[in-house]
């Protein structure tokens, strides 16, 4: 029987890519996200086209209700959930000096991007412990994709920032909470990964990248991430739990 995993955020971007790796893979998909159906459906049967099962799952991962639900939904159709992928995020929606920063727009991304895979990993995490209990063989991991942002930063973005600080510490918390279950917990870190959400800023981190900002001279790519995340996924990391793979092109190296 396949593997499933579940991917928040997981119709473009940064978890599109997860996705495709993970169903090259061989993995079933849940794909989480706040869109309607309709505008997600062509990249479900690129999926399909894969060889693989994908269902797609709304539910906004900041309401309670919203994630007892996906967790219901991914259960009922494959029965039990291997990999939880926490990827959905969304950038604040006005960029602004920390000095000028409105609360309204700090609750919205923490609340989507720190408290909304918090209480998802919470809920999943349960069901994985009792997956286990009954089968110590079952196999099963969490990853969380941050950003480097976690440690670098932007001060006309802090909310941002700090959502990713509090990722990069809820993975150690995870980690270390369900270690005595084999329950691993990994984290991504993504440098600049050409996605909708970076479009807008295109030209000027061409720029950056021609003026060294990374090791690598170029983009990221989702597929960058969706490798990495696969590697996670397979059970090529069985004694890393709770650490964290930059996928940066170098940015975050200091130089001389």
């Amino acid at each position: 029987m396949n593997k499933t995993a579940l991917i928040t955020g997981g119709s473009r971007g940064i978890g599109l890519g997860i996705a495709r790796e993970l169903a090259k893979a061989g993995f079933n998909l849940a794909i989480n996200g706040v869109r309607n159906q309709e505008s997600v459906q062509p990249v479900l049967n690129e999926l399909s086209e894969l060889g693989t099962d994908v269902i797609y799952v709304k539910g906004d991962v900041s309401k309670a209700e919203d994630r007892e639900q996906i967790l219901q939904t991914v259960t009922d159709r494959f029965g039990n959930l291997n990999v939880l992928v926490n990827n959905a995020g969304i950038a604040p929606r006005e960029r602004k000096d920390i000095l000028e920063a409105s609360e309204d727009i700090f609750d919205e991304v923490l609340q989507i991007n720190l408290k909304g895979p918090y209480f998802l990993t919470q809920l999943f995490a349960r069901h994985m412990v009792e997956s286990k209990k009954k089968d110590p063989g079952f196999p099963c991991c969490i990853i969380n994709v941050s950003s480097v942002s976690a440690t670098v930063a932007s001060t006309n973005r802090g909310e941002y920032c700090i959502s990713k600080a509090g990722i990069a510490m809820a993975t150690r918390l995870w980690a270390a909470r369900l270690g005595e279950f084999d329950i691993p917990v990994y984290e991504i870190q993504p440098g600049v990964i050409a996605t909708d959400m970076t479009s807008g800023v295109t030209g000027k981190y061409d720029r950056l990248f021609e003026q060294g900002l990374c090791i690598q001279k170029r983009w990221g790519l989702p597929e960058d991430v969706g490798k990495v995340a696969a590697a996670m996924a397979t059970g090529l990391l069985p004694y890393s739990t709770g650490q964290v793979v930059m996928v940066d092109g170098g940015m975050t190296i200091q130089r001389l």
